[in-house]
């Protein structure tokens, strides 16, 4: 294990030394947060930029009981997120690519089945060809488009971390194509089309494909025309839109004979003789609002599945079944002129209670954000409470977080 960790240590260190070795007698004329490193072929064959992002933390959580207050409390420092990241074209402009690992505990991807367990520090490794006018081929892995919470790079939103409706809803990266295609209806009404299959267990999982494969499509629609440098996808309106702007979208996930409690992530469904496989359906709708620094995101999800009792050869249950029920997310956030953003989400949670045994969720959060150079440098604190229905026993949790692109 020591020599493992030895080895992961030394080859990012030398991963992220060369450059800077190589370079160090020259003055970058990059600014900040537009790379590392950008380089251009000098006969525009290929483009290559090197990033890094770095996000420190600060986490307490706390339980409090209605009638005798806080009861117990714990907090810890941790290195959220350590990413490197290149990007670029190669060959023609129309042929781009993005690499993307992460280092820190919380993302390296541990897939655990009977017979291997596989790590993986790989987030994305996905080749996008635009081969007919605005149609591109996505081939890799990279994330599947379902809600638009899930979309947005964590390193562009309004708070320290995803709501509970991304964390029980969302699909997490996985390996596939997908086909995306835009058009524009009428003089400013766009649309978005994306189309994925993939291979329906996330990220990184072993070479075996078990169960079946997962089908998502997803629709956008933007009557009011398109957003200021794709502010869509970016949680604060650092553009401050000088019109209204709005996404209405919709998707719609199938993941065919699913060996995972959430479609393609959370635990296996493992049984005496293997895999428990069902089919898992997931529905997301969302609208996403901009205007002069204002912003608002609403969404709503909701899971089935063909069977979610998971259970053994024998009939008997295995006690590992499939996370179904809904949940809906609102937010609104205001940018004022000095880059400070004052942010408020509300999350609702419900899981089917006889499958999950698990009660119905409120979620209050309170943010607090200063754009030091837009996302690229920003410092944010939020506070949570979360109201557990039926219990006794609620939990305030408080974030403080660094988050650095370089």
């Amino acid at each position: 294990m020591k020599k493992n960790i030895k080895f992961r240590f030394s080859g990012f260190a030398l991963l992220f030394s060369f450059p800077l070795l190589s370079f160090s007698q020259e003055i970058s004329k990059n600014k900040f947060g537009n790379g590392i490193i950008n380089s251009v072929a000098a006969d525009s064959s290929w483009s290559a930029k090197l990033g890094v992002r770095i996000q420190s933390l600060y986490a307490g959580e706390w339980t409090m009981n209605d009638t005798a207050g806080i009861t117990t409390g714990n907090s810890e420092f941790s290195l959220r997120r350590a990413r490197l990241k290149i990007e670029g074209f190669a060959y023609h402009p129309k042929f781009t690519y993005k690499f993307e690992l992460g280092f820190s505990n919380r993302e390296i991807a541990v897939q655990n089945t009977q017979n291997k367990t596989n790590q993986s520090h790989l987030l994305e490794a996905v080749v996008r060809w635009n081969f007919y006018k605005n149609l591109t081929l996505w081939v890799g892995q990279t994330k599947i488009p379902v809600n638009r919470e899930q979309i947005i790079s964590t390193a562009d939103m309004s708070f320290t971390d995803n709501s509970l409706l991304r964390k029980e809803f969302s699909i997490d990266r996985d390996m596939g194509f997908q086909l995306r295609h835009h058009f524009k209806f009428f003089d400013k009404f766009n649309v978005r089309e994306a189309f994925a299959v993939s291979q329906g267990e996330g990220r990184s999982a072993p070479a075996d494909n078990l169960g079946g494969y997962q089908f998502t499509g997803r629709l956008e629609l933007l009557p009011l025309g398109l957003f200021e440098k794709n502010g869509d996808y970016v949680g604060i309106d650092f553009v401050r839109e000088q019109k209204p702007k709005i996404s209405l979208a919709a998707s719609f996930d199938a993941n065919n004979r699913a060996v995972k409690q959430k479609s393609n992530i959370g635990k296996y469904l493992v049984t005496d003789k293997g895999f428990f496989e069902t089919d898992i359906y997931t529905l997301t709708f969302d609208v996403f609002f901009k205007y002069k620094g204002f912003t608002c995101l609403t969404e709503y999800a909701a899971r089935e599945a063909e069977q979610a009792i998971s259970k053994n050869s024998d009939g008997s249950k295995t006690g590992i079944n499939v996370n179904v029920g809904k949940a809906a997310n609102t937010q609104l956030g205001y940018l004022f002129k000095n880059n400070w953003e004052i942010a408020t989400r509300f999350t609702y949670l419900q899981l089917d209670k006889k499958i999950t045994g698990q009660e119905i969720n409120r979620q209050y959060t309170l943010g607090v954000s200063k754009y030091l150079v837009n996302t690229k440098l920003k410092i944010q604190s939020d506070i949570s409470y979360l109201d557990v229905q039926n219990s006794k026993d609620n939990e305030i949790y408080w974030r403080f977080m660094l988050d650095i692109q370089f």
